[in-house]
């Protein structure tokens, strides 16, 4: 792995992991804005500890060495939690302001999975 690419991951990969443990740690204490954000959206506040744990385990999982098949389920989640997130926003008409935070971590969890190095990716096995 080159140098450049290693720091462009670890950049991109602390980034991702305190926006996802940030922002599972305000879910999971379901804070007044959070939980008004969630019902304005549509869905259950309890909605927030799943998504919440989800985060912080998903952070766990990719700052960790080895484990490369939990890693990419973790990458995936975070995609489709913040993807969904995105489309959620959409859907109601909410401006940019709410769209800029879940972007973001979507940049941040494709150039951290982009540049992740050999030994955290899962091996392809060719028949």
């Amino acid at each position: 792995m080159k140098k450049r690419d290693k720091i462009i991951y670890w950049i991109a990969t602390i980034w991702l992991a305190l926006g996802m443990l940030s922002t599972g740690i305000v879910q999971l204490l379901k804070m007044k804005e959070e939980t008004d954000m969630m019902t304005n959206l549509g869905y259950p506040s309890y909605l927030l500890t799943l998504l919440g744990i989800w985060k912080i385990l998903g952070v766990i999982a990719v700052l960790i060495p080895k484990f490369p098949l939990l890693k990419e389920w973790a990458y995936a989640g975070f995609f489709f939690a913040m993807s969904g997130a995105v489309f959620s926003h959409l859907a109601i008409g909410d401006g940019a302001k709410e769209f800029f935070g879940p972007v973001l971590l979507l940049v941040l969890t494709f150039v951290s999975w982009y540049f992740r190095s050999a030994d955290r990716k899962v091996a392809l096995i060719n028949p």
